[in-house]
């Protein structure tokens, strides 16, 4: 139970000796270098960490986001980690303008194994670190201060000397003093003067300086305040570049990577949406459009913020908040009818000023920036967005499915996940999507052929019908093709079905191109059932899918 009297327990962080801090009046004026350690610390914190296909798919998303330094593994952690990255350098995946980074303990065979991984690389970061904290040298090694910081300078011997023996790769190199935020800013900066002694950076190949809060324990003011004092006090400033690796153990991960840039940091260290062990790293995408607000451009793009959550959560198996910022389902939704009177006379009064400077009550981001439309913003949305499931159809097969047929899909992807207990590839999800949508097997309407006839308004189906193995003509009429389906099958067998929704899209791009075509049904007892159609002519698909949804309710009865 809660302490009345949590004091007798806990001690109040101390505060930084700053005189004259100047972080509070400064002002963030151009991106950082980012770098992205969702491949190495996001997967390491994930349930069941990404396999190499999805490694490579989350490698490719941030390729396209325009990450430029992404740490891709821990290479002495196992085969696994060891065999993609020494995948990605033999295959040439690394653009010429990217630069890949991995992290390895202080430990001379881990180092000799991560070298090895980066063989052939044109250019690499190896990231080395060492836990500096009081806890961690009393609890976990049981060290003094001088023997802590030997490891450190015998892990940059490390480093220089294995470089030595691959030239033909331009090493960088990142050294941490891991559990930064919970040591002692003196002991800190030491063993990081140590480590740049052996390295001898210069400001045209400077030392990544990492400074993380690996558990964040104090307000993101003392960080900050962490941060500066290391800037004003490291010997050769102009020759490293100070990185943040901020965690969110006390929720304000994003502010501490804000406060630590207007510190004087160069560079932000952390996850898409913030994935990370415990609470998460630092949010990369919020930071970043939380400047892209002010009018910077953080030179990453997420004008496609929908693509990058689904390809994000089908990697990690983990769902993005509805209410998480910019990028929630939610976020753009307004359920109280004052906030959407609000946002529409907004919308009317941007129109009218024809003003580029954004300015909507509720809305600190233009959602079409993001590639969302304005529609979810101005209407009550309970539906969930488009998930794993939906995306790797997406992917693999072009299908796009309608949101109310992906919630229905998902919970049918979800009871096979749980009956295999194992992960579910996009084969698995393909087999399924034509069971389920009756796309494949047995049916108990299938089409051999049909005519279309009549005026607009008034028009005549007249098909062949394969219907449990017997051939059937058919007949009906309707305003249009579908609801003379509809009414061909109502008079033949008795099925009825009343169209809620339907939509079409192409399959692929081009001329020889399918199309799919997707219904939403209502049965007279209130059932809801859905049919997916395709074919290269779309009044075709669209037939098909009417005959799915039909499958659909003889499955069910």
């Amino acid at each position: 139970m809660m302490l009345t009297d949590p004091s007798q327990k806990y001690r109040a962080f101390p505060q930084v000796d700053l005189p004259n801090r100047q972080w509070p009046a400064q002002v963030i004026t151009a991106p950082p270098r980012w770098l992205s350690t969702d491949m190495r610390d996001g997967n390491q914190s994930l349930i069941d960490p990404m396999n190499a296909e999805k490694k490579r798919r989350f490698f490719d998303l941030l390729l396209k986001v325009g990450v430029k330094e992404i740490e891709i593994g821990f290479p002495a952690a196992g085969a696994t980690e060891f065999d993609f990255i020494s995948g990605l350098v033999r295959d040439g995946a690394i653009p010429d303008d990217v630069i890949v980074q991995v992290l390895t303990q202080a430990r001379a065979d881990l180092i000799a194994t991560t070298f090895e991984s980066l063989r052939g690389a044109p250019k690499a970061i190896v990231h080395v670190y060492n836990a500096v904290s009081p806890a961690w040298r009393n609890i976990v090694f049981q060290m003094s201060r001088p023997e802590i910081k030997e490891i450190a300078v015998n892990a940059a011997k490390l480093l220089r000397d294995n470089a030595a023996k691959q030239p033909d790769t331009d090493w960088h190199f990142e050294y941490s003093p891991e559990t930064f935020s919970t040591a002692e800013l003196d002991f800190s900066l030491e063993c990081c003067e140590a480590v740049m002694d052996i390295l001898a950076p210069t400001p045209d190949r400077p030392l990544i300086l990492n400074l993380p809060a690996t558990v964040e324990c104090a307000t993101p003011n003392i960080y900050a305040d962490q941060i500066e004092w290391m800037c004003r006090n490291i010997s050769r400033r102009d020759s490293v570049v100070i990185s943040l690796h901020p965690h969110n153990d006390r929720g304000t991960g994003v502010a501490a990577a804000e406060l630590g840039l207007m510190a004087g940091a160069d560079r932000v260290e952390g996850c898409l949406f913030g994935n990370g062990e415990r609470t998460g790293n630092c949010d990369i995408v919020t930071v970043a459009l939380n400047m892209y607000t002010q009018g910077i451009n953080p030179l990453l793009d997420f004008s496609d913020i929908d693509e990058v959550i689904q390809t994000v959560e089908y990697c990690n198996q983990l769902p993005v908040h509805p209410r998480h910022p910019y990028a929630g389902e939610l976020v753009f939704t307004a359920f109280s009818g004052s906030h959407q009177d609000a946002i529409k006379k907004g919308f009317a009064a941007q129109e009218a000023r024809n003003d580029l400077i954004w300015d909507v009550p509720y809305l600190p981001i233009d959602p079409k920036d993001l590639g969302r439309d304005y529609e979810a913003v101005i209407r009550v949305n309970s539906q969930s967005g488009k998930g794993g499931v939906a995306w790797v159809l997406q992917q693999d097969k072009g299908y796009k499915m309608p949101k109310r047929m992906q919630a229905e899909f998902s919970k049918v992807v979800q009871a096979m996940a749980d009956e295999s207990s194992r992960e579910l590839n996009a084969a698995d999800i393909w087999s399924a999507f034509q069971t389920h949508y009756r796309l494949s097997g047995e049916q108990a309407y299938s089409l051999i052929d049909y005519h279309e006839s009549g005026v607009a308004g008034d028009r005549i189906f007249t098909g062949k019908i394969v219907h449990e193995g017997v051939e059937r003509s058919i007949s009906g009429r309707g305003n249009g093709l579908l609801s003379s389906v509809l009414a061909a099958l109502r008079d033949e067998f008795g099925v009825q079905l009343e169209i809620a929704d339907y939509t079409e899209h192409a399959i692929g791009a081009g001329s020889d191109v399918n199309a799919a075509a997707y219904v939403e049904c209502r049965a007279p007892d209130g059932r809801t059932v859905f049919g997916v159609g395709t074919d290269a002519d779309v009044a075709t698909a669209s037939v098909q899918a009417v005959l799915s949804a039909a499958n659909g309710i003889a499955v069910r009865g």
